[in-house]
This record gives C-alpha cells, sequence and structure tokens, in this order.
C-alpha cells in the first residue's frame, strides 16, 4: 500500500497552523485584515501559556521541546550551548558565540482561543510572541476589563494582522481590547461541551527525554565521521539558517 498523500498534505497544514475549511487544525492563524478572538479559560487559570524550545537541533528544526526550562530536566542542547559559548568568549571565536545563540532557548506563547464567526470550529490554539504577551498580560491586569476570559462578561480581541510589505520582514499583529462584553456563545447551553474540547497543551509539541536529545545532538555532530567530543565538533553541528517550518512559526509567533 502506498503513502496515503493527501493524509501527509494534512499533516502538514496541521503543522503550519492552517485549516482546510472544516476547523480539522487544532492552531489559528490569522488572515490579513481584522479578526475577532475571545480566549478562553482553562481549568488551571493560566490561559497565556509560555513553552520553551530549541532550534536547530538535528532534524528537529521545527522546535524541540527543552526538557529543562519546560519540565526541569537535564537539556543537553543548553549545556552544549553554554559550552559553546563560554569557548566562543574565552578565544574571541565569534562563529562559535554565533551557533551558540542559534542553540539558546526561545520562549513561545500559546493561548486557547474562539474565533468569531468560526466558533463551529470549536477552541484553537493561538501562538503568539513577546509583545503580544505583554500586551496581553497589560490588558488582564487591567481592572477596567476584569476577567477577560469569563464566558458569560468575558471581553473579545479584534486581532490585526499585516502582512510584510518588504523582503525578509516580519509580518505585524496588534491586539485590542472591545468595550463591550459578551458571553462566549449565543447558546450559554452549548458553552460546556464547547469547553470540554479545550486542546490539551501537554500534547501539542512531541516530548523528548534528555537522552532522546542527546541522541540527536551526537548523531549530528558525527556527521560522516565519529566525533570524540561535542566541543572539538561545532563546525559540523549544522547551518544558522532557518527552514521553511522555523520560518512559519517565526511568522506565526511574531506580535
Amino acid at each position: 500500500m502506498g503513502i496515503d498523500m493527501e493524509l501527509m498534505r494534512r499533516k502538514l497544514a496541521t503543522l503550519r497552523g492552517e485549516h482546510d475549511g472544516n476547523g480539522n487544525s487544532v492552531w489559528f492563524r490569522p488572515d490579513e485584515g481584522d479578526t475577532d478572538i475571545r480566549i478562553v479559560p482553562t481549568n488551571d487559570g493560566d490561559p497565556l501559556k509560555e513553552m520553551f524550545f530549541h532550534y536547530n537541533v538535528g532534524e528537529h528544526r521545527g522546535g524541540i521541546l527543552c526538557p529543562k526550562r519546560n519540565f526541569g530536566e537535564h537539556c543537553p542542547v543548553c549545556e552544549f550551548a553554554s559550552q559553546l559559548w563560554r569557548e566562543g568568549s574565552d578565544n574571541n571565536d565569534e562563529e562559535s558565540k554565533k551557533l551558540a545563540k542559534s542553540l539558546f532557548v526561545r520562549t513561545r506563547y500559546f493561548s486557547p482561543v474562539v474565533v468569531r464567526g468560526r466558533e463551529d470550529e470549536g477552541i484553537k490554539v493561538y501562538g503568539y510572541g513577546k509583545m503580544a504577551y505583554e500586551l496581553l498580560l497589560g490588558y488582564i491586569l487591567d481592572p477596567e476589563y476584569g476577567d477577560v476570559t469569563d464566558i458569560q462578561e468575558g471581553t473579545d480581541i479584534t486581532l490585526t494582522y499585516t502582512k510584510p510589505t518588504k523582503p525578509g520582514a516580519y509580518p505585524q499583529t496588534n491586539l485590542k481590547m472591545r468595550r463591550n462584553t459578551s458571553p462566549l456563545l449565543e447558546d450559554s447551553d452549548a458553552i460546556p461541551a464547547l469547553l470540554d474540547g479545550l486542546p490539551e497543551f501537554d500534547g501539542l509539541f512531541e516530548r523528548h527525554t534528555p537522552e532522546q536529545i542527546d541522541a540527536i545532538l551526537d548523531e549530528q555532530l558525527a556527521g560522516d565521521s565519529s566525533a570524540e567530543s561535542r566541543s572539538s565538533e561545532t563546525t559540523k553541528y549544522g547551518s544558522n539558517e532557518k527552514n521553511d517550518v522555523e520560518r512559519a512559526f517565526d511568522e506565526l509567533m511574531t506580535g
């Protein structure tokens, strides 16, 4: 039996945050212009999730969850990047420092949202960057707005997404709270079923053990020959150029 190409396309669309019109992707990626969204309450009271990733690691340039920052475990990438940085600083080696920077942990933020006009698709996950995170925190902590996630008297957000006009530039995202409160759904009886579909954030990304990440690093460093130590094989580690997945992720998180 051959490869199900349609299934592969759906997998790629999910990874890129696209949807097929039937709302099959858990990810929300804004279209150009204005879109109204509503942040959904979570059971732990934290609708602004922080997650920490490493990029340029083996074939996982779409991002590997950092075991240290996310789970309090040993992280071979953090250790290796710190070692590279120290060696680069001691030896005045800018190339090693540049490589170390490409491996340092990066923070991404995620919130469960309902997209207005697409409520029938259920709860989506919206990923964004530090600027949007700080803006959302400011709104949430502003007593003028109260609990913006309240299912009966919460507040929608108008998200304005502008595509870049120059090569190499990032898209721009602006978030503005609406002044009027509103219920999460017009049909209050349908809200419990909607909340039952809250995505499991722990399952959004594959989790690797420190041992697995260590093996990924060793395989990458080995290249075509056996590597004796990580510190002597930095030039084999890989390109600093971003692939399509990381560029798409950067666009997704820019805010």
